[in-house]
């Protein structure tokens, strides 16, 4: 039987989508709506704080390795609990067809957070970048393996010049090696194989030591419990990213001081 590539399925209907998205809002037209909007908020200062490990806190529906995570899936009150919270940033998955997302979620965020506003989602075009920007992004999700090192450096210039900072994950060596030859501030590491949805923890301690001390190191995927941020912290990572621990638990705001230590 074959295996499922969860990331190629992913990717395959999302190009299905901007076909359809590029119909109703060409991208000249984004470019020129875009002219005059808000400066983005600042989110390389909001996550890189001497000697504390930052919370960029998580919104998402449903996941494909989980399908629906939250019963009472309520967008505002998720993000007023965050901002109550005291968390550095907030990510948002705008994906739809497994994650059960909307890029317009983005704005409705921005409405009760005054932290930074991640946009997650599978970007490998220009397009989407002009898009985040449209939709309040302040920040957008790179995942190194999508890209050839030239396309990458495209959008992370693109990014920069509309003033968003970029979280490039990246899964092993050789995305590491590739996201550093660019010169990405924020690294992510990402403890789960997107194609396989497998988790390994041990993917940080493989990694971390790859990278630079004056990079930002996000780690995401697979924290649970207060000793696995509580290593993190020890070991030097400046945020980490956490989602699926926040959504499935009864009382959002406890999972957050008790995952956190605050």
């Amino acid at each position: 039987m074959k295996k499922t590539d969860t990331l190629k399925d992913i990717i395959t209907k999302k190009k299905e989508r901007l076909l359809a998205v590029k119909q109703i809002l060409t991208e000249d037209e984004l470019k020129s709506k875009i002219q005059g909007l808000p400066v983005p908020r600042p989110f390389i200062s909001a996550i890189n704080k001497p000697r504390q490990i930052s919370l960029i806190a998580e919104i998402k529906m449903r996941s494909p390795s989980r399908g629906g995570i939250r019963e009472n899936f309520n967008l505002r009150e998720i993000a007023q609990i965050y901002q109550d919270a005291g968390v550095q940033a907030v990510s948002v998955l705008t994906e739809e067809d497994y994650f059960g997302g909307d890029i317009t979620f983005i704005n409705q965020v921005k409405e009760i957070v005054t932290v930074p506003v991640l946009r997650k989602d599978f970007i490998f075009e220009p397009y989407q970048v002009y898009e985040s920007r449209f939709y309040g992004a302040d920040a957008i999700l790179l995942i190194a393996e999508l890209f050839s090192k030239e396309s990458l450096s495209q959008l992370l210039e693109l990014a920069g010049s509309l003033g968003m900072a970029c979280l490039v994950e990246t899964h092993n060596e050789k995305d590491i090696k590739k996201a550093l030859s660019l010169k990405a501030e924020i690294i992510g590491i990402n403890n789960r194989d997107l194609h396989t949805l497998e988790v390994d923890l041990k993917n940080t301690e493989r990694f971390f030591p790859l990278i630079p001390k004056d990079k930002i190191v996000v780690v995401e995927s697979g924290l649970k419990k207060r000793a696995d941020v509580s290593f993190l912290k020890i070991l030097g990572a400046q945020a980490v990213l956490i989602g699926e621990a926040f959504m499935e638990a009864s009382d959002i705001r406890m999972k957050v001081e008790e995952l956190m230590g605050w």
